[in-house]
């Protein structure tokens, strides 16, 4: 009975978690901040995702011997420099997610 019960348990758990990662790469950035949260983007949230980035920086240089050892060199600067960076410099202006905005493009009618 036990066994029957882990079965379906697990079965119904894989399932949900399955379903809720497309419907995360389902969407797409459609975000309209507000001014609030531009303005605390702008003068608090940028400056700390600045001193991430360089502090992983450091901390990516410091672990590079360790990282060429382990064969995870990329997804040490991935994790440490790049995903900092991307978060502080190619996001929104208020945005949530790390990823360019990109422009509507119309379509003019015939």
């Amino acid at each position: 009975m036990t066994r029957k019960l882990t079965r379906i348990l697990t079965t119904v758990m894989v399932a949900g978690l399955l379903s809720f990662s497309a419907i995360g790469h389902a969407n797409t950035l459609d975000e309209s901040p507000s001014a609030l949260a531009m303005t605390t983007d702008a003068l608090i949230v940028r400056p700390v995702l600045l001193a991430t980035t360089i502090v992983g920086s450091a901390v990516y240089l410091v672990s590079l011997p360790f990282s060429l050892l382990g064969g995870n060199t990329a997804e040490a600067g991935e994790v440490l420099v790049a995903g900092p960076a991307r978060a502080t410099f190619a996001r929104c202006l208020g945005c949530t997610r790390s990823e360019r905005k990109h422009a509507t493009v119309e379509q003019p009618a015939n």
